[in-house]
């Protein structure tokens, strides 16, 4: 897994419209039984920024080369095996996070 936590990195993703909308990646992992890659993002404009929750995107992706192809995650198994990861992660990082003063 790649934590995306201490410097931004960001994919920009074309709309229905053919817009592209900027996304900070939060993560990334591999599975190691498929070797399938999962992405999760999280839109990283202004308005996004000042939410209170941030709405959180997962996607399958592969690489080749400087290309980046990004697929709709539709089954949901897989679906559910992302989600769990994203908790997991999730609790890992508040359980190593300091806490809070105040």
């Amino acid at each position: 897994m790649k934590d995306h936590g201490s410097e931004p990195e960001y994919i920009y993703i074309p709309d229905e419209e053919g817009n592209e909308d900027r996304f900070e990646i939060l993560f990334t992992f591999e599975r190691d039984d498929t070797g399938k890659k999962y992405m999760l993002v999280t839109p990283a404009d202004d308005v996004a920024e000042e939410a209170e929750e941030q709405e959180v995107y997962a996607f399958r992706y592969e690489e080749d080369g400087d290309n980046l192809t990004i697929h709709l995650i539709e089954d949901e198994e897989e679906w559910d095996m992302v989600e769990e990861m994203f908790h997991t992660i999730m609790e890992e990082a508040d359980e190593e996070s300091p806490p809070a003063n105040g």
